[in-house]
């Protein structure tokens, strides 16, 4: 069934569409701001929104087919909005796509850090990189916020393809990490 649905165009691209805006939800939960030390500002917002896509690619990538064609797909759709945000922004022709570049970089970048963190189950690589990254200061406390990552992709990667792509992704909620407990 799953293979039928996404190998249409439309029902694949809603697919997408869906899992872009879980992703989008889950990024914005106020208690990654309040409680877990992301800035609540512009690089703080697109840190946290890589962040969670990182943690969607990284389990859609350890899927059967269709999971990476989904995975592509679901980067096309960020880059995409991200071109678009910054076009909104009043950055100019000329400018985006060194904008885009640097953008992926640091998107490709980040996620090749989180992955060898969470494979070696080394919280506190994880924590470094996410207070460099995520939060913007080295000295930072992201301890808590390596805690939430490794729920997240705990729950993650326990979904499989019907689940995650029907009700997912599944983000836990960060309020029980954060320093107001």
């Amino acid at each position: 069934m799953i293979g039928r649905l996404l190998r249409r165009g439309g029902e694949r691209r809603r697919t997408v569409e869906t899992l872009h805006g879980r992703i989008n939800d889950a990024s914005r939960w106020p208690a990654l701001y309040e409680g877990l030390g992301v800035p609540d500002t512009v690089e703080g917002r697109f840190e946290c929104l890589c962040l969670h896509v990182i943690l969607a690619l990284r389990r859609l990538n350890r899927l059967p087919e269709p999971g990476p064609d989904i995975a592509q797909d679901l980067v096309n759709s960020v880059f995409l909005q991200l071109d678009a945000s910054l076009r909104e922004l009043g950055v100019g022709d000329m400018g985006v796509p060194k904008r885009m570049k640097k953008l992926g970089a640091a998107f490709y970048g980040r996620a090749a850090g989180y992955d060898a963190a969470l494979d070696a189950g080394d919280r506190d690589a994880l924590a470094a990189a996410l207070a460099r990254n995520v939060i913007g200061r080295e000295e930072a406390d992201a301890g808590p916020l390596a805690d939430y990552v490794r729920a997240s992709a705990d729950v993650l990667g326990a979904a499989d393809l019907a689940v995650f792509l029907g009700a997912g992704p599944l983000f836990p909620d960060p309020s029980p990490y954060g320093s107001h407990r």
